[in-house]
């Protein structure tokens, strides 16, 4: 997964035609618990650029997309959010899943 370091970087990864943005942070025990499902969920949707935005780097990103709690999801298009899967539980992987299925309908 691409990590995203700063507010610029983060507004040109979210411009690809489908983009999954994958918030969380290093302290975040609940975001960890996802983080051995994520290859294979990367790998079964090769159509979509997944994206790390850790939420303590990009606290500006995260006041502007309204991101309060972690971990969370949001799949964008060619720059416009589209979805989201945004609270502060932790997520199993078939929610991580059925959340990009949701999204790539729209």
């Amino acid at each position: 997964m691409k990590k995203v370091e700063n507010k610029q970087a983060f507004e040109e990864a979210i411009q690809a035609e489908r983009v999954v943005v994958m918030f969380s942070a290093d302290w975040c025990p609940d975001c960890h618990f996802i983080d051995p499902a994520m290859p294979r969920i990367e790998a079964d949707y090769p159509e979509i650029d997944f994206i790390h935005a850790d939420r303590d780097a990009l606290i500006d990103v995260c006041q502007q997309y309204d991101i309060f709690g972690i971990p969370s999801f949001v799949g964008f298009k060619n720059g416009e959010e589209i979805d989201r899967f945004v609270d502060k539980k932790r997520k199993t992987e078939e929610e991580v899943t059925s959340f990009i299925d949701r999204y790539l309908e729209k």
